[in-house]
């Protein structure tokens, strides 16, 4: 039986489990689909060498850019992204080959195009981590000009503390990359000037748990588009499918 898996820190509400477990029930697939929760990156090999069924594995936050360094190869356009989320394993004779690839991008992509208009020429990215990559990759590539906002203050991106009306006014669409709002801390939000949002702004939460994250929610407030990031993971999940079979 094929094994496909999900390695990351905090796994207890996983999206991905329920998926495949269903897909794989559902189309009669004989595959199973475990989470793997690793205390550090370091555990990878180890897991890898434990589990001689393993063919694929997801990746989820914090270590869609530490996996980096385990990986045998990437695909092209993960090079570009420096960002993995899935690991695609083959055995040939004693040597165990991961390939590194990034869903994220199909997923997002899919799931952004039916809201973007033609005014939406500026954005603003919420948080630096690896699903941020994927996010800036692809609008970039749809012309967008992108703005990272950290708590930290750097050279390449803004701080929470930057943000004023000005700044909300030029960036039409803003996405949270970040996990601030996540079950079961959903009381927490982005600290960003919502006071500012209006309806011709735009903003995605890649959180699906809870549904309407406390950023969605104030956002709509004020009378913007919303939308969280369910459909981004079952796009992201079925590209996964695809290139573990048929890649």
């Amino acid at each position: 039986m094929k094994l496909y898996g999900l390695i990351g820190k905090k796994l207890g509400h996983s999206y991905s489990a329920d998926f495949f477990s269903s897909k794989f029930k559902k189309e009669k697939i004989d595959a199973e689909y475990k989470l793997f929760p690793l205390t550090a990156i370091q555990d990878l090999p180890g897991l890898i060498k434990e589990n001689a069924d393993l063919v694929g594995l997801n990746v989820t936050v914090p270590y869609k850019e530490e996996v980096l360094p385990y990986l045998t190869s990437l695909s092209e356009e993960t090079r570009k992204i420096k960002a993995v989320n899935v690991i695609k394993i083959s055995r040939e004779k004693e040597e165990i080959i991961l390939k590194g690839y990034n869903s994220d991008v199909y997923g997002f992509r899919q799931s952004l195009l039916p809201l973007l208009r033609p005014d939406i020429k500026d954005a603003l990215i919420l948080g630096t981590g690896g699903a941020s990559k994927a996010v800036d990759y692809v609008l970039k590539n749809l012309g967008i000009k992108t703005t990272f906002v950290s708590r930290t203050p750097d050279p390449d991106r803004i701080t929470y503390k930057d943000l004023d009306k000005k700044t909300i006014d030029e960036n039409l669409l803003i996405v949270n990359t970040t996990p601030v709002g996540m079950f079961p801390d959903t009381d927490f939000f982005p600290d960003i000037p919502y006071q500012f949002l209006t309806p011709k702004h735009i903003c995605y939460d890649l959180i699906y748990n809870p549904e309407e994250t406390e950023f969605l929610r104030r956002a709509k407030e004020m009378g913007a588009t919303i939308k969280n990031g369910l459909e981004m993971l079952r796009l992201q999940a079925e590209r996964s499918w695809e290139i573990w079979n048929f890649e």
